[in-house]
């Protein structure tokens, strides 16, 4: 049995006008059979969600993080949004207790990363659609302004680029990479790269790629560093 949305509602603090749009924002299509309906569910709220909430994230990180390009931005609000990270909000509000299924899916669709998803993107635009864009913005804010203040930038940022934005802060110039090592047949190489500054080793990395055993030298030598300056 599907708790009332009134109680979601009231839990959120959202003073809707039209209940309706909230109750088709947690209709699953599988429901249409049961219900004897055709399209009365959140496939289309669910196109509307995704763009706003894709545009307000994208605004929130440019304001918050004026020091990242637009290929660090691409990625952070990708990691915000993608499919677990929404779902997880969801389950943050509880939203598969209120999601309507059709009685020939198990309960556990309601609980399936890609559904909550789903719905939490048709919540989104049932609040633009029913009070404006300015409460969808506001609720979109309060969910991940926290998450988006602390993040973790360490996690999209690759090992090369940090080394590189660190050195050319420091030193204004370049590292380059070296291939010191082949081995192993030509199906399967294995390569050992060192990365140097100004002649200076500053780490070795071992992979199956070049582009790998780059990626491992860089890290290595953010890690040198760190414990540098640790000291």
């Amino acid at each position: 049995m599907n708790k009332n949305i009134r109680l979601l509602l009231k839990d959120l603090n959202i003073p809707f006008h039209n209940l309706s749009l909230y109750e088709l924002a947690f209709t699953h299509s599988s429901y249409n059979a049961d219900a004897h309906t055709f399209h009365h569910d959140y496939e289309r709220m669910e196109f509307l969600g995704d763009s706003v909430l894709g545009f307000v994230i994208a605004s929130l990180l440019y304001k918050t993080y004026p020091e990242l390009g637009q290929g660090d931005l691409s990625k952070l609000r990708s990691a915000l949004v993608k499919t677990s990270s929404l779902a997880n909000y969801a389950r943050k509000y509880n939203f598969q207790d209120y999601i309507k299924v059709g009685n020939s899916y198990a309960n556990d669709l309601a609980k399936s990363d890609n559904v909550l998803e789903d719905v939490f993107e048709a919540f989104i635009a049932a609040i633009c659609l029913d009070l404006g864009f300015k409460s969808a913005r506001n609720f979109i804010n309060l969910t991940f302004y926290d998450d988006v203040l602390h993040y973790d930038l360490n996690q999209i940022k690759d090992y090369k680029s940090r080394l590189q934005e660190e050195m050319q802060a420091e030193y204004r110039d370049s590292v380059t990479y070296e291939v010191v090592k082949e081995s192993g047949p030509s199906h399967k190489k294995t390569f050992t790269v060192c990365v140097k500054f100004d002649d200076v080793i500053l780490g070795y990395g071992v992979g199956s790629s070049k582009k790998e055993a780059e990626s491992n030298a860089a890290k290595e030598a953010l890690s040198k560093k760190a414990l540098l300056l640790g000291k």
